[in-house]
């Protein structure tokens, strides 16, 4: 077909093609979007660590610990200063990477300038933090740090480590089959609020995961960032001025940690235009704040570990307890009482455990009195000494240990079960416990024991755990939470050498009877370890260790029966091992 174009007769000059208008706009366009992706690409990567909870379970943690929380300190039950506080919250909540838990802020009626965060969201910011403040981007800095510690999880993070090297191994595989886990674990390792060294005392490295997540999500919800490092040269100016700071005391300063913020912005790209400083609420709320009546009582301070706790009506009574030396003992009577679970208390005797260090560098001692079953004791232990009460002996009722029915033998049909880590196969008359990350427990019916003390622990099974070496100065560089066993300097002999180190300090029976020998699971090089330990049934287990190196860390499993039975579980352990397949 010819057409004819009536452009052409004008002087010969071709009009420019449509699109040809448009370019510069699509240029803008593409231009601010490789900009924006240039600095995702930059900013600091961040993930939470090793979890042998769900991220369900960390909502259940704090719920429970907020009660708690609110019937030890003053909270000043303002629902328009808790308003405020929501909506400012949320909006940041709203660029918080990860899990979407059901973030709350609240204030506490303390002048002290501080704040903390219980897991699953559970946020709670000082009055002294908004008075503090100089305006809303401040106060937003403070509560994006909080919120950070929650979407990276550092709290049950904390609990998962703790519980990893405070408890025997029979005892982990008990509590991750155990319906109420999140109680039995929180019992075991008192990770209550009175015992807040566990859920509130952060490292200085996730210290600085907060200040940098705090500091993206500052960003990215429109505020200036600047406004964190701001408040930090702020209190820290007020540490000598006779006003209470305690933010320092829980949240450990990180070195040159106004400077590794100010290096985090620099990553983000370019500032945000009109980015948010202050609002006239946030002035009207800090005014409405100031012209509140005093506090009563003074402060309590959040870095404490003493508290009224929850104290047994009947049962188990802690009637005097007390940690020390010589003439310097400590009162942990109201500590204890709270730890109770059931009428059961079973804890070992450390600085971490007792709330601190009352004598540093000399070996301490637990004088405890306690009332059960209408009669009083007295226990005397040292330190690193495991204490059970009421004792076995002591236990009128039946305590449920095994009658001696063996566990029915491992069917030839298999059921998977995966999670984010990894897929596995099991016998399908077994059943598989566990919620976290990489956390769990296979196990037979009647697999699951009582130990005599109120425990329930794992007689015959597999427990599947991660775990995260402890790094001395000696190391060279830190293990990340990705690339594992290639950016490490870590070997996996390291590795598996030090996990064994902490498993033998909770385990204090447990040797090793054959040493790591190389085997492959799923293709990856991993490591084989015999270990005997003692049974919660009496006797001697045998612990098969199989150490793997992951992204998120060390994966161990651990297969479990009595010396007796071990080598006709052996077969059924094998397969289940042959089948793991890892997640990429």
């Amino acid at each position: 077909m010819i057409t004819h174009d009536a452009d052409r007769s004008n002087a010969g000059r071709a009009r420019p093609p449509a699109w040809g208008l448009r370019h510069p706009v699509m240029l803008t366009a593409l231009v601010a979007l490789m900009l924006t992706q240039m600095a995702w690409a930059q900013r600091t990567p961040l993930k939470p660590g090793w979890n042998m909870f769900s991220p369900q379970q960390d909502v259940e943690m704090g719920q429970q610990v907020s009660r708690d929380a609110e019937q030890q300190v003053p909270m000043l039950n303002d629902s328009r200063v808790d308003k405020y506080l929501n909506n400012l919250g949320r909006t940041l909540a709203s660029h918080a990477p990860g899990e979407k838990y059901p973030y709350q802020y609240k204030c506490v009626n303390d002048r002290a300038i501080n704040a903390f965060a219980l897991p699953g969201g559970f946020v709670y910011i000082n009055r002294g933090v908004i008075e503090a403040a100089d305006n809303e981007a401040q106060l937003a800095g403070v509560m994006a740090h909080e919120t950070a510690h929650v979407a990276l999880r550092h709290g049950t993070n904390q609990a998962t480590k703790a519980y990893i090297a405070q408890v025997p191994l029979a005892i982990l595989g008990g509590a991750l089959g155990n319906k109420n886990s999140v109680a039995a674990v929180m019992a075991q390792i008192g990770a209550g609020f009175a015992t807040n060294s566990l859920l509130l005392k952060y490292s200085r490295t996730a210290e600085s995961q907060a200040d940098e997540m705090g500091t993206q999500v500052l960003y990215d919800s429109g505020y200036d960032p600047r406004a964190m490092g701001q408040f930090f040269e702020k209190i820290q100016g007020e540490e000598g001025s006779g006003r209470q700071v305690e933010f320092f005391s829980n949240h450990p300063n990180p070195d040159n940690r106004i400077e590794r913020v100010d290096q985090e912005i620099g990553q983000l790209g370019a500032p945000v235009r009109g980015a948010k400083t202050d609002s006239r609420e946030f002035q009207n709320i800090k005014s409405y704040i100031q012209s509140l009546p005093a506090p009563r009582g003074g402060t309590q301070n959040l870095a404490g570990n003493t508290g009224s706790g929850r104290r047994s009506t009947h049962g188990l009574q802690i009637q005097s307890a007390s940690y020390g030396t010589s003439d310097r003992f400590t009162d942990v009577r109201e500590l204890l009482q709270s730890r109770v679970q059931n009428d059961r208390l079973s804890f070992k005797v450390t600085n971490a455990s007792m709330g601190g260090d009352p004598a540093k560098s000399q070996k301490k001692t637990l004088r405890l009195n306690y009332g059960w079953a209408g009669r009083t004791y007295d226990v005397t232990a040292k330190e690193n000494q495991q204490v059970s009460i009421p004792t076995a002996a002591q236990q009128q009722t039946q305590t449920g240990r095994s009658s001696g029915t063996q566990p029915e033998w491992p069917s030839n049909r298999s059921t998977p079960f995966e999670n984010s880590v990894l897929r596995i196969n099991h016998p399908d008359n077994w059943q598989a416990y566990g919620q976290g990350d990489a956390t769990f427990t296979i196990a037979p019916d009647r697999g699951l024991v009582d130990d005599g003390r109120g425990n329930q622990a794992l007689a015959y099974g597999l427990i599947v755990n991660m775990y995260e070496p402890r790094f001395t100065r000696n190391d060279r560089q830190q293990l990340q939470p990705r690339g594992y066993g290639q950016s490490s300097q870590m070997s996996l002999e390291e590795a598996t050498d030090r996990l064994i180190e902490d498993l033998r300090l909770s385990n204090q029976g447990m040797r090793i009877i054959r040493s790591p020998e190389d085997i492959r699971v799923n293709g990856e090089r991993a490591l084989s370890t015999d270990l005997s330990n003692e049974s919660p049934l009496g006797g001697r287990e045998t612990n098969w260790l199989v150490t793997v190196p992951r992204p998120e860390g060390l994966l161990f499993f651990v297969f479990v029966a009595p010396d007796r039975d071990f080598q006709s579980y052996n077969h059924a352990f094998r397969i289940m091992l042959d089948s793991v397949r890892f997640r990429q």
